[in-house]
């Protein structure tokens, strides 16, 4: 599936093919919360980085997150004019890409269930869903991007 998406302005436009396109996933980790300015889960989707079409990426800068006093090879890409999170790549994955979905704007569909990572980091302020269709682990969840598209028979070819 073709994701296009951009900042808040207009000024970085990007388009990626993606596999896994359900925002199933939403992380609470401090990166992802204050980066994003919200409760969280900007990095949920995956695509194939040698599909990344960028416009305006002049306008794009990045930020590398320290983790444990390291400097983290993740390069979270932004807006330098309107500060719109658009998505992360990592050298560790290269043929990676993870648009945020808040940046996407064709239709995402509808996930049947709702993974919640990281709730170790977690404010109090956030309430997070339980039930039927939400699934929550403390950290990283068991399951990667792939494989769980994979076990939900939504991997598209």
């Amino acid at each position: 599936m073709k994701l296009s998406g951009g900042c808040r302005c207009g000024a970085v436009s990007f388009e990626v093919e993606s596999r896994t396109p359900y925002p199933y996933m939403r992380c609470y980790c401090s990166i992802c919360r204050k980066t994003g300015g919200s409760g969280g889960y900007a990095v949920n989707l995956m695509g194939d980085a040698g599909s990344l079409e960028v416009s305006g990426a002049e306008t794009k800068s990045v930020y590398n997150a320290v983790i444990d006093g390291k400097t983290s090879p993740a390069e979270r890409h932004f807006c330098k004019a309107c500060g719109s999170h658009l998505w992360l790549w990592d050298p560790r994955w290269p043929e990676l890409v993870h648009p945020h979905a808040g940046a996407v704007d064709s239709p995402l569909p509808t996930p049947p269930e709702i993974v919640h990572i990281m709730l170790a980091f977690k404010p109090d302020w956030i309430e997070v869903p339980s039930g039927p269709g939400h699934v929550h682990f403390q950290n990283y969840p068991d399951l990667s991007i792939e494989d769980w598209h994979k076990s939900k028979g939504l991997l598209e070819t």
